[in-house]
């Protein structure tokens, strides 16, 4: 008898504080965008992380980590066990506050030998079979990491990517360049066990360096991008999806939060 598919479980960092829009009576993840239909029919105001959970309950992902900052309460309290987008839902906290790898890493006893199903709860992303996409491509071709490419008109706030348009291969992830020929920005991301071990042992070497810098350089994040191309120099294969039409909006400022909302209630409900 064949084995079964690996199991895919999403993973979502809640530990954002929200500062460009702050002050907010809620989590930034919890904002109204649009409106949706609840199970039994009803008409309800739709959170933004709400849309995120949908693609990836497309995709056959029936669990998923919220990994939270302390005080976020409110996302557990909305979301509970997972039964409002038909998931099985757990939350976990953050421990060491350098960045979205060491946010991702109070996963690592619980996803170490699934694959990952990454996702971004303040970013709206369409198509809607973004990880049905990712998910095939990773299994068929066995990278240890697929990012999802979309067309980004703002360099300098997003992870571009310099790939090989031929093979899908990425050689380069440049974050918040000012100035780039690159077209393309990552904004899903689905990785095996591999990889997962891989970010594991490079936050904890990376640990031991920040302990022993001054206060004022370790309170630099580290981002995501940067331990995948660390990855792809020590020969991780990393591969891309593009989405040539896809669109992502990052609802994290006030200009990006008004288009969202805009955007949002024009769609068919859903």
């Amino acid at each position: 008898m064949e084995n079964s598919p690996m199991e895919v479980i999403g993973l979502i960092p809640c530990g954002g504080q929200a500062t460009r829009l702050a002050p907010l009576p809620l989590s930034k993840e919890l904002y109204p965008v649009g409106l949706g239909s609840l199970p039994e029919g009803k008409l309800r105001p739709k959170v933004v992380s709400h849309y995120l959970l949908e693609k990836m309950r497309l995709a056959g992902i029936r669990k998923a980590f919220l990994i939270l900052r302390s005080g976020k309460w409110d996302l557990p309290a909305y979301f509970g066990d997972g039964k409002l987008v038909d998931m099985h839902l757990g939350y976990l906290m953050l421990g060491l506050p350098y960045g979205v790898p060491y946010t991702l890493d109070q996963a690592y006893p619980f996803v170490q030998n699934a694959r990952v199903a990454l996702g971004f709860p303040d970013i709206l992303l369409q198509p809607d079979d973004v990880y049905v996409r990712l998910i095939a491509r990773q299994s068929r071709t066995g990278a240890d990491v697929v990012l999802g490419l979309f067309p980004c008109d703002r360099p300098e706030k997003a992870g571009m990517v310099d790939f090989n348009p031929d093979s899908g291969c990425v050689e380069q992830i440049i974050e918040k360049p000012r100035q780039t020929h690159l077209r393309f920005m990552w904004a899903a991301a689905v990785w095996t066990p591999a990889f997962t071990q891989f970010l594991h042992e490079y936050v904890a070497e990376q640990e031991l360096i920040i302990s022993a810098q001054s206060q004022a350089e370790a309170g630099k994040e580290l981002p995501i991008g940067d331990v995948i191309q660390a990855a792809i120099a020590t020969g991780m294969r990393v591969e891309t999806e593009v989405f040539e039409t896809g669109v992502y909006l990052d609802i994290g400022t006030p200009e990006d939060l008004v288009l969202a909302v805009q955007q949002y209630t024009q769609y068919p409900l859903r």
